[in-house]
């Protein structure tokens, strides 16, 4: 299983790991997220990952992923 890191540094809320976690769990080859609020950081697990797809899902649901 490979892992990508991304920061979002405008997450700050419960909404806020909710609205990431679901739209990168619906990424082709997902298969776990794990949001932490404190560090601003979510760690995507799978196979197969698309940096672009993740990218755009984190987009999706309101954030830009430095």
């Amino acid at each position: 299983m490979e892992t990508r890191t991304y920061t979002v540094p405008d997450m700050s809320c419960g909404h806020c790991k909710q609205a990431v976690t679901e739209e990168v769990s619906k990424v082709p080859g997902v298969a776990t997220v794990d949001v932490d609020l404190e560090t601003k950081l979510v760690l995507v697990g799978g196979e197969g990952l698309d940096d672009a797809a993740l990218r755009e899902a984190i987009e999706e649901a309101g954030y830009e992923a430095a």
